[in-house]
């Protein structure tokens, strides 16, 4: 029987709106018991430093020595080790998950960029830290992402089937499982898009309870535009970086219909994408922000056809969802077992992933 493991997971999503933290107890497979969740929110100041280190990635050839993107690291990683502090129990855990933040996705090119300095993590909490869970599937061939779907199937075993998992953040990807059939992708823009919009006028940070989108109405004619990418026409496994999308269709829409008819893109990708499964879903849970928009849950519901529901109905705390992942997928690779697959991310056999690093050692009296 595997060993489990007392875990702090970390997700800072591509929203860059606060990082995640939760403590799990789990052996890496089957076992997954919650025991505390914990948000430590961006102010706006560290969302700047992020959204300018992500621009300035966007720009690069490959991964490089930038001082915008050094000083967004450090303040991130800060901001992840006082998340690890608000956890209840977070001393008696034995190790450390850590995505960091994306600030720049190019599979096709050959490389992802997830900023976070795991040394001074470790040596900030103590704790042995797994890091940069996403550049090995890359370099064999893979999109790497989306990463949480083994963790999805996981947690579902023995519920009815075939079952969805949408997760919603900045891009939107999709888990679907049918007995010993199952697969991921992304889908298509989450929420980035809609929260840059609403940004862009001023309304906040983000379509709070959907009301904005909610007063809006849909331009069939820039939604036809939007969706009008060749993303839509490739088969998955497939991943975006959160600014593959521009809003340039939707410049000069009044505001509530600008952020209706991103809504429906979202949901008409998600639409586009049952389409090409091998299987018809029963049921679509929705994991992530997303979930908090009721106008968006309408939407996917009348354009898939589906109950749409939030993750809470199996049970599942839908805030930390991700951060439980990465103390799940920090677990195996500490083990060496595989953390992504041919069904997930298109790489050509299940691969382990992840770099430990220790914290400093106690220092002789």
């Amino acid at each position: 029987m595997a060993e489990k493991r007392l875990v702090v997971g970390l997700m800072a999503g591509t929203s860059a709106d606060g990082v995640d933290a939760a403590l799990v107890e789990t052996d890496g497979e089957r076992a997954i018991r919650l025991l505390a969740t914990a948000e430590r929110p961006l102010g706006e100041a560290e969302r700047s430093l992020v959204r300018k280190a992500a621009a300035r990635a966007r720009d690069m050839a490959a991964p490089a020595p930038d001082p915008a993107v050094s000083e967004a690291e450090r303040v991130l990683t800060l901001a992840h080790a006082e998340a690890v502090r608000m956890l209840n129990g977070w001393e008696e855990a034995t190790l450390v998950g850590f995505h960091g933040a994306t600030v720049a996705h190019r599979p096709a090119k050959g490389w992802t960029w997830q900023i976070g300095d795991a040394a001074l993590l470790a040596r900030l909490t103590g704790k042995p830290v797994v890091s940069d869970f996403r550049s090995a599937d890359v370099a064999a061939g893979g999109e790497g992402a989306p990463l949480a779907p083994g963790f999805h199937r996981a947690l579902t075993a023995g519920l009815g089937q075939p079952l969805g998992i949408l997760n919603i953040g900045g891009v939107a990807n999709l888990t679907w499982i049918a007995g010993d059939r199952w697969g991921a992708f992304d889908t298509g823009p989450g929420g980035a898009l809609l929260d840059d919009w609403v940004r862009l006028h001023g309304a906040g940070p983000h379509d709070a309870d959907g009301r904005i989108s909610g007063t809006g109405r849909v331009r069939p004619d820039v939604l036809a535009a939007l969706l009008d990418h060749p993303w839509f026409d490739r088969p998955g496994p497939k991943s975006l970086d959160r600014d593959d999308f521009t809003l340039q269709p939707i410049r000069g829409l009044p505001l509530a219909d600008g952020a209706a008819t991103l809504a429906a893109m979202t949901a008409e990708a998600v639409a586009i994408a049952l389409t090409g499964l091998p299987v018809a879903l029963r049921r679509l849970v929705v994991t992530g922000g997303g979930r908090r928009n009721p106008t968006l849950l309408r939407m996917l519901a009348e354009r898939t056809g589906l109950a749409v529901e939030p993750i809470e109905v199996l049970g599942l705390d839908g805030d930390s969802l991700e951060a439980q992942a990465f103390a799940w997928l920090a677990v195996r690779s500490l083990e060496g077992k595989p953390i992504s697959w041919p069904e997930t991310t298109g790489v050509r056999a299940p691969m382990t992933g992840g770099r430990l690093t220790p914290p400093p050692a106690p220092r002789g009296g």
